[in-house]
């Protein structure tokens, strides 16, 4: 047994090579560690392998490598396939306001998260859950989906068929679509913020600087959109439907805050506005 990871990338302002945390953890646990740099190296890994088992690897495999294991190359991907194929899954099933998302295992082939299906597994979403906190919900959940498929795989068991039906896109994040629009419904902003919390970061501008915000909850007030309210301790802005109070806010260059100690430092004025 052995873990394939990412070789180490120079990270941080001294550009020092960092490594990946699943290197860490392999480390940890005196797991053997690979981190090739090419197709090729992967190939040589695998011979006599029984399975890979691939998570979010961001690497393109050539079919020839994927019928090297002896059981073939299996994905972990965290969706309900085949909704969300694609590089954000987590992300686009909150920002679209999805009732639930989940986890799939299939096998891989030379499509984008198109093969066949050994396991999936239903994750009910609630209404202000964040992207932070499904992640860390659907990363339980695989593993009990991992288990099921390599179960299947040791009775002989052969994955089923994915379906061509209810196919949808999740397009990787830019950071230009993180900007938040507050002339959208307030529904579309708070459910925007809660999927891009807290990579990349949801963000809006305050006197030419950006600020990323979250924690977001939906008002019954109203106000012009963009514009920004003190009510009480809260702070408070006007979208295209109702206002939004704001829980946290991140400047650029500091730490992440509350929204209260950044009014305070913010010196408000009137026809202050985000954007």
């Amino acid at each position: 047994m052995g873990v394939i990871t990412q070789p180490d990338r120079p990270a941080g302002r001294g550009r020092h090579l960092k490594e990946s945390s699943i290197s860490q953890w392999a480390n940890e646990r005196s797991i053997q560690c690979h981190k090739p740099e090419s197709i090729p190296e992967i190939d040589q890994l695998l011979v006599g392998s029984d399975l890979l088992l691939t998570i979010g690897y961001g690497v393109l495999l050539p079919e020839g490598l994927l019928a090297k294991p002896r059981f073939g190359c299996l994905n972990l991907h965290f969706s309900v396939l085949p909704r969300w194929r694609g590089a954000a899954p987590v992300q686009r099933a909150i920002e679209a306001g999805d009732s639930f998302s989940g986890v799939t295992v299939f096998q891989l082939d030379q499509g984008m998260d198109t093969g066949p299906i050994y396991s999936t597994k239903r994750f009910a979403l609630d209404t202000d859950i964040t992207s932070d906190e499904l992640f860390n919900e659907l990363a339980e959940l695989g593993v009990e989906a991992v288990a099921d498929s390599l179960m299947m795989i040791s009775e002989g068991k052969r994955p089923i068929l994915q379906s061509s039906e209810g196919v949808t896109l999740a397009k990787k994040i830019s950071k230009q679509e993180c900007e938040v629009d507050w002339f959208q419904d307030a529904q579309i902003v708070v459910q925007k913020v809660r999927a891009f919390t807290s990579v990349p970061g949801a963000w809006t501008r305050f006197r030419g600087d950006t600020l990323k915000i979250d924690t977001l909850s939906i008002t019954n007030s109203k106000f012009a959109p963009s514009t920004i309210h003190l009510v009480g301790k809260d702070l408070i802005i006007g979208t295209g439907s109702q206002a939004i109070s704001v829980g946290y806010v991140t400047p650029a260059g500091k730490s992440r805050m509350d929204a209260l100690s950044w009014v305070n430092g913010a010196r408000l004025s009137v026809g202050d506005h985000f954007g």
